[in-house]
């Protein structure tokens, strides 16, 4: 649920990945509730679009120590929400894909961290990734259970420790493990909707293992909901995570085709370490964050998400 009413009162909000699936709804949000806000763009483009939105664009490379350092000064908070995904899943097995991820997961975060303490920033909201956790069966999974990343996604943990740094030097340090997104400008969903209308799933795992997904409306509303959390690690997942079978079934319902048939085992296998943490069991609770906050999401699973989302692709 996104939070109502103006409440900024002028604080200023400096914004990494400002137009990532997640970013371009969390930007005019907080915009609309009163905040300042600086966002960063990559090319004239994406900055004349967040100008639009409201916000006050920049160009700012991440890895420039004294650049951050400059574009942190009088900020109040620090929302990370930059990214650099590889632009395909075909490129998402390749482990080179992620390399540049890696340095800004490692490196970037880390510098905005240094620079947002220096500066005297208040808040620091970093992004990070749900699905690390270790294989669960249809057990609960919460913030404290134990994690193992791929090392294709193992800097998710390299960026949580700089939040974590960032609560033990100045402030509030916020970490949000999102799990798999969906949503109908995202480009993997397009393209599992093309898998299963060839009648295969998408996704690899034993059709009772458990993916917890979330839509990125819901996503970027707890975005917003963290800038009142303590400090703390808080799953975002929606309210009851499907198995494969179901989330599979139910994006064929949405298109309106046969359920498909599922990866074989075997062949999941073949895909290396991280096809095998794609393939684990995960079901994944959001019970802390929405303790600790007014947050729920819109959509109690992908059952009803993915309905709105390939209405809105395809339509």
């Amino acid at each position: 649920m996104a939070l109502q009413g103006t409440r900024g009162g002028g604080t200023r909000v400096f914004v990494t990945g400002a137009t990532g699936v997640v970013g371009r709804r969390v930007v005019p949000q907080l915009v609309r509730l009163g905040y300042t806000v600086v966002a960063v763009g990559r090319t004239p483009q994406k900055r004349a679009q967040l100008a639009q939105w409201g916000a006050a664009a920049t160009a700012l490379n991440l890895f420039d120590r004294r650049a951050v350092e400059r574009a942190l000064l009088d900020q109040n908070i620090v929302i990370n929400l930059a990214t650099h995904m590889p632009s395909s899943s075909v490129k998402m097995m390749l482990p080179w894909a992620w390399r540049e991820n890696d340095r800004v997961r490692r490196e970037g975060s880390a510098i905005l961290v240094n620079a947002a303490s220096a500066a005297g920033v208040s808040r620091f909201i970093q992004e990070s990734f749900a699905p690390i956790y270790e294989e669960a069966g249809d057990h609960w999974i919460d913030e404290q259970s134990p994690v193992r990343p791929a090392s294709y996604n193992r800097t998710v943990l390299d960026a949580e420790r700089s939040a974590q740094r960032f609560t033990e030097r100045v402030g509030t340090g916020i970490v949000l493990r999102f799990a798999s997104f969906y949503g109908p400008d995202s480009m993997l969903l397009a393209e599992m909707a093309g898998v299963v209308r060839r009648g295969w799933s998408p996704l690899p795992g034993r059709a009772e293992a458990y993916w917890s997904s979330v839509s990125h409306d819901d996503a970027a509303n707890a975005v917003i909901a963290a800038l009142d959390l303590p400090s703390g690690t808080y799953n975002v997942c929606d309210d009851e995570p499907l198995t494969r079978r179901e989330w599979v079934d139910a994006l064929a319902d949405a298109l309106g085709t046969r359920h498909p048939r599922l990866i074989p085992a075997s062949m999941a296998m073949l895909g290396g370490s991280a096809m095998r943490l794609l393939s684990r069991s995960e079901r994944i609770s959001n019970a802390k964050l929405r303790r600790a906050s007014g947050w729920t999401p819109k959509w109690r699973s992908a059952r009803e998400g993915l309905c709105e989302a390939v209405r809105r692709i395809f339509d």
